[in-house]
């Protein structure tokens, strides 16, 4: 992956590759990537200052989507287990690098989340903690508001949760 970053990423396109790993098989420079991106997005983007290495990503899997273009993913989800964050497991963390919006890799990232989970808890409901902007974003993938709205760092949140035996969604385009 090259050394630019996504803010010298080329404005041509290739399609990510996929990958799926619990924090243990990360790499040293992956996990480094992973935070900066996510840093990027919440931290600068979003210009929200927050604890982000909480202690969750050693009892999470991590899904991200490499490009060949930035060496930090240009999407990623963390898939969080049973009993870690809820009763249920839980899917957090989304992103979508700014140099990759506009291509669907939101939708994808949920969908691979999703079906990730099934895979790892099957007949579980998933809950999540979502942006309130988005309630429609992920209403589209069979999650129900499931709580009042709160504050979470100065963001306003809420509790969804897709239930379990949720029919599956289309799968995502390409391999991985």
């Amino acid at each position: 992956m090259s050394a630019e970053g996504a803010t010298g990423a080329a404005s041509e396109w290739q399609a990510p590759v996929w990958r799926l790993v619990p924090f243990e098989s990360l790499r040293v420079h992956e996990l480094q990537y992973i935070y900066m991106a996510r840093q990027a997005v919440f931290s600068v983007e979003q210009n929200c200052a927050f604890m982000d290495a909480d202690g969750l990503d050693e009892r999470a899997y991590h899904l991200a989507a490499w490009s060949p273009l930035q060496r930090e993913p240009v999407a990623y989800a963390r898939l969080l287990e049973p009993g870690a964050k809820y009763a249920e497991p839980s899917i957090g963390r989304v992103i979508t690098t700014a140099a990759a919006r506009g291509r669907g890799l939101g939708r994808e990232t949920m969908v691979r989340a999703l079906a990730h989970v099934a895979g790892i808890w099957p007949g579980s409901a998933v809950r999540i903690s979502a942006q309130a902007r988005l309630e429609s974003f992920y209403g589209a993938l069979g999650f129900v508001i499931a709580g009042p709205r709160y504050l979470e760092d100065g963001i306003d949140h809420t509790e969804m949760v897709r239930p379990a035996g949720t029919t599956a969604l289309s799968p995502p385009r390409g391999g991985g």
